[in-house]
């Protein structure tokens, strides 16, 4: 917690996991046995010593969303986000500028002070234990050898009210200076010993440090050290019978009117005259619990932990207070994008439903002060804002959903690739008929913090492409990974692109047949389906009086990648020019080598053959978009002759490249 939003958020989280729990235990008060009553706060534990919002999920609800709500009200700030990176306060490198500042210090202050009080009380009970006299260790001794249990070092102390346990590494039995211990109250002591009890009480300490200002975590404190204690009074009554419990009762009730206040690393059995009396009525009530209701027990925090501390990811819609902008804003930033596809995902489908409230999603913090600014006199992003629509480009076809172009890391967890959408007309200079218009925008994601956020690279430009259909199929006129390698007479060039989506088509029930539509909802979590595309060609590079020699081009070729030897290649089936004269075969003979991004065969080259020359193209689904070639190892075949190549990268695949 490094200000005092993050402990805002922190405590926050902590209460709504605090009223959950006392909720169910009050359901539950006398049904389950002290050990479940005490177990259970160990989930409240848990969720006070992790941060807040861990791995982008959050506890009941979703807190950031109230604390960015009440951020933004308080002080017109949107350009920051409260993150919990430690579920201790961390001390500010310079003195505060601001009141939250100022708040924050004095809530550091608090805790330092209540630390430092605890401590010093501890310190000075030690210094009193360490003048003690030692206690005569028989009785002590013979009780643990009656009931098994562990025993450690006494001492006699002047003006103690009770009897308890002082540290946990190495514990000490204080006991009342004149007065002959009670066997009933030693056999207490030695099962807090026993069961290490003085180290909940630190954690319990620990937890009242560090949310001091809130009142319902300082009450469940409380309740888990009665619930401690009454644990205690479970185990010493399940070894004891008849006049023995009534005895120990009373004991108790003896004890009704002190008001000894434990240091942390210490156990009393004196809590106060209102819980003492709670505890004797509860002996009068002790049964012993069935073996399976330990069981239930265990099954029962299983249950209540689950949910808790595995916790729930934010709708990416706010329907409780959606129209208002501070609340749009607010919620839609509190919604981590957790992937970079799921950062690219909803800034494409801001663009294409013109959501600022979904930009904001993925904007970087330095731009929510701009956009809240802009949001709360026109909510909608329009068209015309991002240069489409604006008489040079039209409008884009939402049906047609978006492809990202050549998706590749540029840094750590940074990527670069390039939008694509459909435009529903093309402009005035496009050609029409059988060819459609793109338009194409530059994109990078990174990591900030713990969410995934976009920003453009560039405006929208436009390109002509001819049958872009719902499967990714390549487009020669945008960018391209393209590799090179000379070789005798031939440049041999492979153009690869890599296009990635997501599935958002949905079933409309109000349509007839259940028609598809495109789900513009935004999915931060997203994760993309790839396909790539190559197109392997020949440029004749060499003088106009051999060209003619040439009859046939025969190829074959696999990607490698760094680190990696060249691979070793198939030779193809080359047959000759004759044999085409003749009828026994198809003019141009390849294969693709599927997801593995090879291929092979045969070109045969007619008399006059025009350069380029086209060997192959092709590709498949499923790869990892990240996974590029460094290279292509192609052998080529012609009048008789291998030449082995080795394709280099010459251009990568961004639209400034």
């Amino acid at each position: 917690m490094a200000d005092i939003w993050s402990f805002l958020l922190q405590t926050l989280t902590a209460s709504g996991v605090a009223a959950l729990l006392l909720l169910v235990k009050a359901m539950f008060r006398d049904k389950l046995p002290p050990r479940w009553q005490f177990a259970v706060w160990s989930i409240l534990g848990v969720v006070v010593l992790l941060p807040a919002g861990l791995f982008g999920r959050y506890t009941l609800l979703n807190w950031p969303f109230y604390v960015e709500l009440f951020r933004s009200n308080l002080t017109g700030e949107y350009g920051a986000l409260a993150h919990v990176s430690a579920p201790i306060p961390l001390p500010p490198d310079s003195l505060p500028r601001t009141a939250a500042g100022w708040l924050f210090l004095l809530y550091l202050a608090g805790v330092v002070v209540l630390l430092a009080r605890y401590g010093a009380f501890y310190i000075r009970l030690r210094l009193a234990l360490s003048r003690g006299r030692p206690a005569e260790d028989g009785p002590i001794r013979a009780v643990g050898e009656k009931y098994g249990l562990p025993v450690c070092p006494a001492v006699e102390v002047e003006g103690l009210p009770s009897a308890f346990i002082c540290g946990v590494f190495r514990p000490v039995l204080a006991l009342p200076a004149g007065a002959e211990p009670e066997e009933k109250i030693i056999l207490h002591e030695l099962l807090h010993l026993k069961y290490r009890d003085a180290a909940w009480g630190i954690l319990i300490c620990l937890l009242r440090c560090l949310h001091w200002c809130n009142p319902l975590l300082w009450y469940c404190a409380n309740l888990a050290g009665n619930d401690l204690e009454s644990l205690c009074d479970q185990r010493v009554l399940e070894r004891l019978e008849g006049e023995d419990r009534r005895d120990y009762g009373r004991i108790l009730l003896a004890m009704a009117g002190e008001g000894y206040a434990r240091a942390p690393g210490t156990s009393s059995m004196a809590n106060g005259g209102k819980n003492i009396r709670r505890r004797v009525e509860a002996i009068a009530r002790f049964k012993r619990y069935p073996a399976g209701m330990g069981l239930v027990s265990v099954c029962l925090i299983l249950v209540l932990a689950a949910p808790v501390l595995a916790g729930a990811q934010a709708p990416v819609e706010n329907h409780g207070l959606a129209g208002y902008a501070a609340a749009d804003l607010a919620y839609a930033r509190t919604v981590p994008c957790t992937t970079y596809a799921g950062a690219l995902d909803v800034y494409a489908k801001a663009v294409l439903a013109q959501r600022s409230d979904y930009r904001a999603m993925c904007a970087p913090l330095s731009e929510q002060n701009a956009l809240a600014e802009s949001y709360t006199t026109r909510p909608i992003w329009l068209w015309e804002d991002m240069g489409l629509n604006d008489g040079k480009l039209s409008h884009p076809n939402v049906s047609s959903g978006y492809r990202i172009y050549n998706l590749d890391q540029v840094g750590k967890e940074t990527y670069e690739g390039t939008l694509v959408l459909e435009l529903g007309f093309p402009p005035n200079e496009a050609t029409k008929g059988d060819y459609i218009c793109l338009a194409a925008q530059p994109l990078r994601v990174w990591k900030e913090g713990n969410r995934w956020v976009a920003t453009p690279l560039d405006q929208f430009q436009a390109f002509q492409a001819q049958g872009w259909t719902s499967m990714p199929t390549s487009c020669g006129e945008l960018p391209a990974w393209e590799f090179e390698a000379q070789g005798e007479d031939f440049l041999v060039r492979l153009r690869r692109q890599s296009i990635s989506w997501l599935d958002s088509y949905a079933q409309d029930p109000a349509w007839f047949g259940n028609a598809p539509f495109y789900d513009l909802s935004p999915q931060p979590n997203a994760s993309f389906t790839t396909g790539f595309y190559s197109n392997l060609e020949a440029v004749y590079t060499g003088g106009p009086a051999k060209k003619g020699t040439y009859t046939n081009l025969g190829f074959s070729s696999l990607p490698f990648y760094e680190g990696k030897e060249r691979p070793q290649l198939q030779a193809p089936d080359l047959p000759s020019r004759a044999a085409y004269s003749a009828g026994s075969f198809e003019e141009v003979n390849f294969s693709g080598g599927g997801n593995s991004g090879g291929s092979q065969g045969n070109v045969v080259l007619r008399e006059g053959w025009e350069s380029p020359v086209f060997l192959s193209g092709g590709g498949g689904t499923g790869s990892d978009p990240l996974d590029r070639p460094s290279g292509y190892a192609l052998d080529l075949y012609h009048s008789g002759q291998k030449e082995e190549l080795t394709l280099l990268p010459v251009n990568g695949g961004g639209l400034s490249d």
